[in-house]
């Protein structure tokens, strides 16, 4: 079911340097704080267009972007902003199809009437629902999972290929194309899968296991298990929340946390290698932890949302971050993404709002764009063999990056720093 209702107001903010906006749910008192308020995901379409959130009790809102637009204030456009009715709660959900990276043009976004724009959204009944943004109609049902539909991911290849991860211990790639048919089942993990990503050259998935603790690759060409990257069982308890590729695929971040401290894994996907770690520790026991974490599209900078600031930009390899927001421990962060140009950052809430940020808009050094282009269709075990100088195969396999990292000691008080 949609509707073009206004569920939510949008609200400008100066009570923070990096805010741009803030858009809040609209729903009643007796509501608000209670469980199924939860912005669990949000999602930029891939020409930055449109942006989608599930803002709880069921409810996901597709606006046209950017929502401050001169001509959507002065009322010269029909924004065509829906909202879809899920019937539950919903986890999980992705715009797609993504292009490839060759047909992908930075370029200001710009509405398009012609083609097909559809948006996956898991719930919590194991269901996926997919939704044609532009016509605002239901497509179908995907059936199949038996738990909460935690993450959702198209490939950046241009097909209607959707992978999906759930609490029920299974990944799934369907076929949008025919229907929503079941390729594959991927079945590996012992526990709830808290997240799952794909690499930008389209041969690898990655999917962290809550509570199981593993790391897992595995080929979406043959649909097999590839390896576990974080091998045997550590003896400190730890949770693992979120991963991501890097824009070129030759890195794989994982956050983890425990009570007294969280931590962001780079790994090099091909060789299983830990290239380094970036630590936070913090005082107050199991009050701080890390939600989530995106890639830029450019690859030089982290998104990072934990439980005492809204948001974080760190460079890796870098000590302390480019950015952060205000010490904030009821920023209350959930999940986070990237608009596909940069710029900006969205993040969703415990209480069904959405935060938008100004990111650091770095120009690329002419060694970051060759390694980019270099490494998106070279892997590590192909770059070793190569008659180069040790510091640059070292710089173009990033093992010139410190092994160990921490966060900058910060005071509750402390200003945002950019």
């Amino acid at each position: 079911m949609c509707t073009t209702d206004n569920h939510a107001e949008i609200v400008s903010s100066s009570s923070d340097p990096a805010l741009i906006l803030e858009l809040k749910t609209r729903r009643p008192p007796s509501l608000l704080g209670r469980a199924g308020c939860e912005t669990w995901s949000v999602d930029f379409s891939p020409d930055g267009a449109w942006f989608a959130w599930s803002m709880g009790h069921g409810i996901v809102w597709v606006v046209a972007w950017p929502l401050d637009s001169e001509d959507s204030q002065n009322g010269d456009m029909d924004r065509g902003d829906k909202s879809f009715s899920c019937g539950h709660p919903v986890w999980g959900l992705a715009f797609g199809p993504r292009p490839p990276k060759s047909a992908a043009v930075a370029r200001p976004a710009k509405r398009s009437s012609n083609g097909s724009l559809f948006l996956a959204t898991g719930l919590e009944n194991g269901v996926i629902k997919i939704w044609n943004v532009l016509t605002g109609n239901a497509v179908f049902d995907l059936h199949g999972h038996e738990g909460v539909v935690r993450g959702l991911v198209f490939p950046q290849n241009g097909t209607l290929t959707l992978i999906s991860s759930s609490r029920d211990k299974t990944l799934r790639i369907w076929d949008l194309a025919h229907k929503g048919k079941t390729v594959q089942v991927l079945s590996g993990h012992k526990d709830w899968i808290s997240c799952c990503c794909v690499s930008s050259d389209c041969s690898m998935i990655a999917s962290v296991g809550r509570f199981d603790r593993m790391v897992c690759l595995w080929s979406l060409r043959s649909y097999t298990f590839i390896r576990n990257l974080t091998g045997g069982i550590r003896k400190t308890l730890y949770l693992l929340s979120s991963c991501d590729f890097s824009p070129d695929g030759a890195l794989l971040a994982t956050a983890a946390f425990t009570g007294s401290s969280w931590w962001i894994d780079l790994w090099d996907p091909y060789t299983a290698e830990k290239l380094a770690t970036l630590v936070d520790y913090f005082e107050d026991y199991g009050q701080n932890q890390i939600s989530a974490l995106q890639f830029s599209p450019s690859g030089l900078h982290l998104a990072i949302v934990t439980d005492d600031r809204a948001l974080r930009i760190w460079e890796p390899g870098k000590t302390g971050m480019v950015m952060q927001t205000k010490a904030d421990r009821d920023s209350n962060g959930l999940c986070c993404n990237y608009h596909p140009q940069g710029g900006v950052v969205a993040t969703g809430t415990r209480d069904g709002h959405v935060r938008f940020w100004k990111a650091p808009r770095t120009v690329p050094s002419l060694c970051h764009l060759c390694r980019s282009i270099l490494r998106d269709s070279v892997s590590t075990h192909q770059m070793e063999p190569l008659p180069l100088p040790k510091r640059i195969l070292e710089y173009l396999t990033y093992r010139n990056i410190p092994k160990r990292l921490k966060t900058c000691p910060s005071s509750e008080d402390e200003e945002w720093e950019g």
